[in-house]
Parts: structure tokens; sequence; C-alpha cells
């Protein structure tokens, strides 16, 4: 680091290493010549250019690259935006994670399904400090969609950072824990150099509404339901379960769980005392169709329109032991995030078409966000009274929202830095603070028990088979001269319709005959020259009389 004084650096640097102009991936750097900390380690879904990718995470490269450094994890709640790459973080580096205790019981578990038996996990509450590496670490309760959410004060050589995580002022919580906004305004009197501050709700005026609005909606339809009621929502929305489990008392339905992430986390919750559903009201997934449709509540995921989740597959008729027809009702307690509308307008239709009554977001009041809107930002900003913003947690339009309110309430333009993922903010002498070079920050992508960084060729590959299909070529060539034996074989997939590849693969074989006429008479026997030139004269020939460029895989056998 520069700006060095009596052989040591005072400067501080931030560095965003996911969240920023995305939803998702949320997961900080912050550094000081005492060592490194992560604020968050999150992962998000893959969008539809990804195909077959389960997970993205964030790049780990600086982290590897500053690994002596690294020091521990700390965690403003338990989504999985904030937690999912944890998992693989820990299975790299040692380093300690301090959370709230439902989140550490949500990375207990992932943990152990990564087969992790031991993790440094500290346990941490609103309004506890302790010391890491050092930083000064300060929790700060704030209001969620999700149980024992914090913002973080961390105090540095240059001063005082805070992390606002999710947040949303909520002055009628679900669980009665309001924001602890005095704290604020009193680390806000303290002195704040810099607020990192959520932006996902930054285009909305006004305040988001309370959670407790949800539940008379809730409570209306699951009364008026003459046959079962399903449940849709994210299975970390524990506030939103909480409701519906406290509606189903209510009206005496038993409660069943559908959905091996919502099982997981309603049985987490239950566990330490965060939903209270009773052994008694709860019924076994595969008991589920032998309880009448008018005496039970069914929780699933598949708010999101997910092909494999467990209300996508009711919709489809492919779930094993639940059916959603005529007279059920279903509530999707969720909006959509930007990318899956599709899928969640086709999981409505299909439920429609079987004849369930299915009510959504903004027909009816089943969802409200769990982040800050213009107003509660204005009021975050009042209380902190921060030198600098860094707005993030979300694209670029809802930083540049953010910056626009910050502007509103008086922070200079000058003072608000807008980054990208890997953009570093250094912090130096005086409250100074200057952005400086970019930091490795792309992203990594899970496929299946895979692991590893972004392979542009394996994408480009997967998208051109999903646009373009596939041809095979299998030759067979005399080994000691190269020379065609016989006919080749081709085989098309997923490229025209078959009328027309009969036509072009009777073609193609006169292509593919050439090709190997040729190399054989240039005596060409390496097996990766003879594919390179079958892949050229291929792919020219059916360009050509396509406009198409499918996947050519050439399959050469000795003889």
């Amino acid at each position: 680091m520069a700006n060095e004084r009596n052989g040591k650096s005072k400067n501080v640097q931030v560095m965003p290493l996911g969240g920023l102009g995305e939803i998702g991936k949320n997961m900080t750097a912050v550094r000081q010549d005492s060592g490194m900390i992560l604020v968050d380690a999150g992962m998000s879904f893959p969008d539809e250019e990804m195909p077959g990718i389960d997970l993205v995470l964030p790049d780990f490269s600086y982290i590897r690259e500053h690994s002596q450094e690294f020091k521990g994890i700390v965690v403003t709640h338990g989504h999985e935006d904030h937690v999912g790459a944890i998992p693989y973080l820990l299975r790299e580096f040692n380093v300690p994670v301090y959370a709230t205790k439902l989140t550490l019981g949500i990375i207990r578990s992932k943990l152990q399904e990564f087969g992790i038996k031991k993790g440094d996990l500290r346990e941490v509450k609103g309004g506890d400090k302790q010391r890491l590496a050092g930083f000064g670490l300060e929790f700060i309760e704030v209001n969620h969609s999700i149980p024992d959410a914090c913002a973080v004060s961390i105090k540095t050589d240059q001063g005082t950072l805070v992390f606002s995580g999710d947040y949303k002022i909520d002055h009628t919580p679900i669980d009665g824990r309001r924001m602890d906004l005095a704290r604020l305004a009193g680390i806000g009197n303290e002195g704040v150099l810099a607020y990192f501050g959520d932006s996902t709700n930054s285009e909305r005026p006004g305040h988001t509404p309370s959670e407790q609005n949800v539940a008379a909606t809730l409570d209306r339809l699951i009364a008026g339901a003459e046959g079962r009621v399903i449940v849709a929502s994210f299975a970390s929305h524990l506030h939103r379960i909480s409701q519906v489990v406290e509606a189903a008392k209510r009206h005496g339905r038993l409660v069943g769980v559908a959905g091996r992430s919502m099982v997981r986390n309603v049985g987490i919750a239950r566990e330490l005392g965060y939903i209270d559903l009773p052994s008694s009201m709860m019924v076994e997934g595969r008991d589920i169709a032998n309880v009448p449709d008018s005496d039970i509540v069914i929780l699933m995921t598949g708010s999101q329109g997910e092909p494999l989740a467990a209300l996508s597959r009711v919709a489809n008729g492919a779930h094993k032991t639940i059916e959603a027809g005529d007279g059920d009702t279903v509530i999707i307690a969720a909006h959509p995030i930007p990318g899956n509308e599709k899928g969640v307008s086709r999981t409505i239709n299909n439920l429609m078409k079987r004849g369930a009554h299915v009510h959504y977001s903004p027909l009816e009041a089943v969802h409200v966000s769990g982040h800050a809107s213009q107003e509660e930002q204005k009021t975050m900003l009042s209380l902190l009274n921060p030198k600098y913003l860094v707005p993030v947690h979300g694209e670029y339009k809802h930083q540049f929202h953010h910056v626009q309110t910050a502007k509103s309430m008086g922070i200079p333009e000058e003072n608000i830095f807008v980054l990208e993922n890997g953009g570093c903010v250094e912090f130096y002498g005086d409250g100074q603070a200057r952005q400086i070079d970019n930091v490795a920050a792309g992203m990594f992508l899970v496929d299946g028990a895979t692991f590893g960084d972004t392979s542009d060729s394996i994408m480009r590959e997967r998208q051109q088979l999903s646009e373009d299909g596939m041809f095979i070529v299998i030759a067979r060539i005399n080994a000691q001269n190269g020379q065609l034996l016989g006919e080749p074989d081709v085989i098309s997939r997923g490229f025209v319709n078959q009328q027309e590849a009969n036509g072009l693969v009777g073609d193609s074989i006169g292509v593919v005959s050439k090709t190997l006429d040729r190399t054989a008479k240039k005596q060409i026997t390496d097996w990766g020259d003879l594919k390179t030139e079958i892949r050229r004269d291929l792919s020219g020939f059916l360009n050509q009389r396509t406009q198409k460029r499918p996947i050519i895989l050439p399959l050469i056998v000795e003889v």
C-alpha cells in the first residue's frame, strides 16, 4: 500500500468483489496493514446465457493473492446472496466466520452438506462488539425479510466504515425486534468515514411497507380457501414462512413442507426457535397426499419459476406426491427477481390451466420487499451522516438512483464512488479517499461437482449448441497412410428439421470425403490436424447452405 507512515501503511482499501452492477453474490474485501476481512460471501443463480450452470460465485483470485492477510468473514444475514459462497471459501481458507445465531445455523447446515465438519463459527448478536485482526467490529440490528439481520460498523486505521447489509425500516416487525436506529445515530455522531449502503430499492419513492401488511392478505386467502393451499416463497424468507404458519394455526390447518431448501430452512428455524411450528402440526412430505385438501397448507420452493423447484413440478404435473387442481389455492408470496419473469409467468399459467386459483403480486398484497426505499435511505444517510458513500447491492440503475438520493441530502458528488465489481476505494491521510486500480473480480461457475473460473469457450459452445445444434462426423481411416476407408458417417442433432437434414447429411458426407482425400494426399495423419481440416471445410459448407454454425464434432477411428 502507498502513503506509508513510520514504515507501515495506514491506508485502508475497500474492494467489492461481487454485488455491484448485479443482484446477488455480494462480497466485499476490507484491507489494511493488520490484515484483510470479507463482509459477506454470497452467490447468485445463472441466467439464460449460462446453460448447465448451477450457481455463480464471486471470483476468489484476489483473496488467494492475499491469503496470508485473510483473517475472517463477517456476515450480515443468512440469505444465499450473502452466505452461499462461504462453504467454497472455507474449503480453501481456515478463517473464522462472525454471524448471528440464525445465520450461523444456515451456514452450519451448508458446511455439513459440503462435508466440512469443523468450522470456526463465532456467534454474535445485535449490540456486540468484537476485535478481528486490528478491525473493530460492531453489529447493529436491522429489519429485513429474515431474522437476525445486522448492519456492521468496522473501525479501521482511517476511520469507521458502515455496511448496511440488506435492510428496511419496519416499525412493526414480525418478530418485534425493531431496527436499532438509536445506535446508528450514535455511530453517526461518533463519525462515519464511509457508508456502503443497500441500493436494491433505490428507484422506489416513499417507504417500503411493513411485513405485517402481508399478514392480513395471507389470513384472508387461507380462510377463504376450500381446497388445499400451497404457498411458494423464498426458503430463506422466514418472516413470511412464520406468517403462513400462524395463519394455518388460526384456521385449523396442518402444515406440509416441500422442496429441499424449504425443508432445511424450516428445520433450522424450528430448532433455533425462530418459527413456532409444533410437531403435531407438521406433515411429512410422503404423507401430504393423505391429508384432506381442506386441512393442509403446503410451504414450498419455486416462487421464482425455477424449472426443478417443487412448485414448477406441481404446475407441470411432475411432482411425485403433490398435485394442484380445481378448488386449490396457490399463493406466490414473492416478487420475481429480474430475469425470472418468464419462468414465474409460465408457472402461473400452468397452475391456472390445472384449475388452481393463483394469487400473486401485484394483483394481491402477498409480498412486500425487504429492502429500503428512498425515504428510508434518506433516514440512514441522516443518521450516519457519512463523509463518503459507496452504493452497493444492485444493478447500475439502482446505484444511480441511490446517488441521486444522497445528493439531495447534501453529500457532494465528489464524495460518492459508484464502483463496479473489482473497483477499489483507498482511504488515506486525514480522511481523504480516491479510486485506484481495479482488482480481479470475475466469477466462478459451479457446474454439478465442477467448480472453476469462467470458461468463455465452454459457455460459447453451450450457447452455440442451444442455438445451432451439433453435427457429428465419424470417419474410419487407414492408420498408416491416413486414407479414408469407406464413407464417413454424419449425424445431425438439433440443427435442422429431418427433411432438410437428409439432404445436408448426404452432401456433408461428400465434403468430408473430399477433405480426407486431400489430407491423405498431403500425408497428414495427425488426428488434431485432421479434425481441424474437417471442422473448417464442413463449417464453411453448412454456413453457406443454412446461415448457421453448429458445433462440429469429428471422431477419427484408426483401422
